[in-house]
């Protein structure tokens, strides 16, 4: 299980990331990725996710730009003191990369910013780096 962690403005940001043989076709060059993302309001302010920014990089370099608004379908508003948990995938070409992106996030007073996801790596178990 491969982790990463990052604070902005009050915002924690968690991943645990794992390699998902059930999804994976190594033979056809498919690796599957799951994370699980924990984020947690720690500010005195309400804030909403209303976008993401992904940089994807696979064990080649090639690097993929992912953005989309929300996560998992949602817009979550976290209050001070909650938290949002959810799980998402990734395919990957190789059998090894990483992540690392931006939630773009809007507080209750109308304030924006990006709190920032720390790389992850995205890792078959076994395989060479």
């Amino acid at each position: 299980m491969f982790q990463s962690e990052a604070i902005t403005e009050g915002l924690r940001v968690e991943v645990q990331a794992r390699y998902a043989p059930e999804h994976s076709n190594p033979t056809g060059n498919l690796w599957f990725f799951l994370y699980t993302i924990r984020i947690s309001n720690e500010g005195e302010e309400p804030c909403r996710l209303v976008s993401r920014r992904w940089t994807i990089r696979n064990a080649t370099g090639k690097v993929e730009e992912v953005r989309g608004a929300g996560v998992v379908g949602q817009q979550p508003v976290l209050a001070p003191g909650e938290t949002f948990e959810y799980t998402s995938g990734c395919p990957l070409d190789t059998p090894f990369g990483s992540m690392e992106g931006t939630y773009q996030m809007v507080t209750e007073s109308g304030e924006h910013f990006d709190a920032k996801i720390a790389r992850f790596e995205l890792r078959e178990p076994g395989a060479i780096h």
